[in-house]
């Protein structure tokens, strides 16, 4: 079942046209969400972060992989002390240690890893951006639509107004009937300063997101009448825990500390080390009396784990390896439950837009055009007017708010629910905005 606005359309047209009204031009063409969309990847400061966190990763990967420095210096040996002797070696000597055992490809595999889960959490933080400025590009659109349909209320309003007035000028009305009708276009006119404010903010909200303040003037090109995203559950679940970036990251994590644990096997397995030099012999020798001359030495030597096996850092490395697995557990039954919230408020939003659309709104604005017509005729008393005036406002209200829970649920599922485009990469996994684990009941729609 799709969820199609372009009766909304049609309904206003006809509404302004019995009020003497005519639609208003369509205007120029603003901006896009794709744009906003580039601007946001180009802009956004997060995504330098965690590209940064990648470059860091990397360069660490490559230092593990590096062999320790030689040490290079010199020897003398048998020189006395006190007297000047001509006599003794002097020399010089290169030592090396050799790491055994595969050390440096496991050190440098424990990094390797590292820069996999960084680049996990970069196209995490690449999809909240996205994700984000989609959420806030149709939040806007239906504050903009709002603004339409609540001015087209407030002409409502004010005809009921300029009615009574006439009816109370020739006694066919009280005077408390037409103090309602001006309380009742105040307040509606209040709404639409409050969402006239409410679009202005989520503007900002966007240009902050994307990183252009000129966003925050320009008109946006979209259309909301656009049907809602086609979303099974099961397929929503199953892309979910095998593409979520959150999920990747996570997997990511658990090869490091597979990786981490595999480098503190090894840490204690036996290195060599390497000596060799020359030294300049002064001694003179038995038979030729002449000074020995230059003579080469080599040692080699290998340590021995008798004392540290390492036992406490193996330990803590496979602990580490037992957490990050069930963090990811954690994870994959964290993101089903707020899939389940959010898919069921997706339900709820489907099945109310359609039926507000199809038969509540259509019948709302019959009701009260009827009222309003025996009202003028003095066939019924201004109350019921009144009663059906507000429904048919908060039918409006009702409607275009299941709209935007629709969108924002879709939009959060297509996005598997990442987060704000504005968290810090890497941060926390469950999202900051509210949109937790409050779960709303649901008519219509697939499971």
């Amino acid at each position: 079942m799709r969820v199609c606005l372009a009766s909304v359309v049609v309904v206003l047209i006809a509404a302004s046209s019995a009020a003497g009204q005519q639609p208003k031009p369509s205007a120029p063409a603003g901006v896009t969400m794709a744009e906003l969309e580039r601007l946001a990847i180009e802009s956004n400061p997060t995504l330098r972060a965690a590209q940064a966190r990648i470059d860091a990763a990397r360069g660490r990967a490559k230092q593990a992989g590096s062999w320790p420095n030689p040490v290079i210096g010199g020897s003398a040996e048998e020189v006395p002390l006190g007297a000047i002797d001509p006599r003794g070696a002097y020399g010089v000597f290169v030592e090396q240690p050799i790491l055994l055992g595969g050390k440096l490809r496991l050190n440098r595999a424990v990094f390797d890893r590292t820069v996999e889960r960084s680049e996990a959490e970069l196209e995490r933080q690449r999809q909240r951006i996205v994700s984000t400025v989609r959420r806030v590009f149709f939040q806007s659109l239906t504050v903009d639509r709002r603004i339409e349909v609540q001015e087209r209320l407030a002409a409502l309003a004010s005809e009921a107004v300029a009615i009574t007035a006439q009816l109370f000028n020739v006694g066919a009305a009280d005077r408390p009937d037409f103090l309602e009708s001006e309380i009742e276009a105040k307040r509606v006119q209040l709404d639409l300063n409050a969402a006239k404010n409410r679009s202005v903010a989520l503007r900002q909200q966007l240009a902050a997101v994307v990183g252009n303040a000129e966003v925050a003037a320009r008109r946006l090109s979209g259309l909301l009448e656009e049907a809602l995203p086609e979303i099974v559950r099961a397929t929503a679940v199953k892309t979910l825990l095998e593409q979520s970036p959150q999920i990747q990251a996570a997997r990511a994590e658990i090869a490091r500390t597979q990786a981490i644990t595999a480098a503190e096997r090894r840490a204690t397995f036996p290195d060599l080390f390497l000596r060799g030099g020359a030294a300049k012999n002064r001694e003179l020798g038995e038979i030729s009396r002449r000074p020995i001359g230059w003579e080469a030495s080599i040692e080699a030597g290998i340590s021995v784990p008798l004392f540290n096996r390492n036992a406490g850092g193996v330990a803590a490395a496979r602990a580490e390896e037992l957490r990050a697995q069930a963090e990811l557990q954690r994870l994959e039954w964290s993101l089903q439950s707020r899939l389940a919230s959010e898919f069921a408020t997706y339900l709820t939003a489907l099945g109310d837009s359609e039926t507000y659309r199809r038969e509540i709104l259509p019948r709302a604005e019959e009701a009260y055009r009827l009222y309003l017509a025996r009202y003028r005729e003095m066939a019924a008393a201004y109350p019921q007017v009144l009663i059906a005036q507000r429904n048919l406002f908060e039918l409006w209200t009702r409607y275009l708010e299941s709209l935007e829970d629709g969108w924002q649920a879709a939009l959060r599922i297509q996005g598997f629910l990442s987060g704000d485009g504005l968290q810090s990469p890497g941060g926390a996994d469950e999202m900051e905005d509210g949109m937790g684990m409050s779960v709303a009941g649901g008519r219509g729609g697939r499971q």
